[in-house]
């Protein structure tokens, strides 16, 4: 379905300017931008992929990941095609760089999926699997009317929008998880395609707008796995706040980059705890099985126990506005 897109300017001889996200396409009639569903159609930005979900399902919230928002809970998840980033070890390829258009899209207009997402129970609907900035006019129809419905709304993205979609995203984001790729500019330009200036400030705004937000990497093998690095963003995260939950994710050999082993159980234990020894409160390894799959969530100042998890499944022992029963600190996120 196609929608007039928002957050463009129309320049000279009907070009026109994308600035959803900070690669700000330029882009004469016919053109598409870096994300391959966002067209100039004669000086009109368009929107190729309103409605057509490619991708549906309820998840547990833990899964986005998410463990201070909600925990427990089951997420409404959606996605069209399309994403601004390059990846060559994307997981979610088959929908972030889709060939193929006609992958069965189902069409799922904004009340229709709403409705279908209070129907199931759910307390959210998250924007995911693929990137939900370049979807963005469908996600902010749908969240508008999530809102209105009593449900919140996440997003899961790499983090490249642009300003001109901050006071939208202030409108109906409750929640995000930010990918936070590598600490090197080279990396994102080569591997990525995209820049890591605008995803620091990106990380920035969204803590400072109360937008609750947690960050995840991917600790790929020889890519973005030395203690420096590893140490470089943890601090960074600390600067914004040591209260950020940082994911630690084990990568496994996919899509394009298939020359390098599974990241080693030991290796993200080691992340985990460079990470909480630089001054992170909350760290946590994704992508490993048995105990050390997740992590238990504990007191910052008392060290009890206030959420344990056994593989995606959380039970909360703490207070219901997220306080320590035994010592009264509060826990970081959103808990009813």
């Amino acid at each position: 379905m196609i929608r007039e897109a928002m957050c463009y300017d129309t320049h000279s001889d009907e070009n026109v300017q994308c600035d959803l996200c900070a690669h700000h396409c330029l882009l004469a009639v016919g053109d598409t931008g870096r994300c391959r569903v966002r067209r100039n159609e004669r000086g009109k930005l368009m929107s190729m992929v309103y409605a057509d979900v490619s991708a549906v399902g309820l998840d547990p919230i833990e899964k986005k990941p998410l463990f201070h928002f909600l925990p427990g809970s089951e997420t409404y998840s959606i996605a069209t095609l399309g994403c601004n980033f390059r990846c060559s070890f994307c997981q979610n390829a088959a929908l972030s760089q889709a060939e193929n258009w006609d992958n069965g899209a189902r069409r799922i207009m904004p009340a229709e999926l709403v409705e279908e997402a209070v129907s199931s129970g759910t307390t959210s609907i998250s924007y995911t699997y693929s990137e939900p900035t370049v979807f963005f006019e469908y996600a902010y129809d749908c969240g508008q009317l999530a809102r209105r419905r009593g449900l919140k709304n996440i997003f899961v993205t790499n983090g490249f929008m642009g300003e001109a979609s901050y006071p939208y995203l202030l409108e109906f984001l409750d929640a995000a998880n930010i990918d936070l790729k590598s600490f090197r500019e080279e990396t994102y330009r080569t591997v990525m395609g995209g820049r890591l200036r605008p995803v620091l400030e990106n990380i920035r705004w969204f803590y400072a707008n109360r937008i609750h937000l947690e960050v995840t990497t991917l600790l790929v093998p020889g890519l973005n796995d030395s203690e420096n690095e590893i140490r470089e963003m943890a601090r960074f995260l600390v600067s914004v706040s040591p209260d950020i939950p940082w994911h630690i994710s084990r990568f496994h050999p996919d899509y394009r980059m298939t020359d390098r082993p599974k990241t080693a159980p030991n290796a993200l234990l080691r992340a985990r705890d460079i990470g909480r020894e630089e001054g992170l409160a909350y760290v946590y390894t994704g992508n490993l099985d048995g105990a050390e799959a997740t992590g238990h969530t504990e007191c910052k100042s008392c060290g009890k126990r206030l959420i344990t998890r056994v593989g995606y499944q959380s039970k909360v022992l703490m207070t219901k506005k997220g306080t320590c029963h035994s010592c009264g600190e509060r826990l970081y996120g959103v808990f009813e």
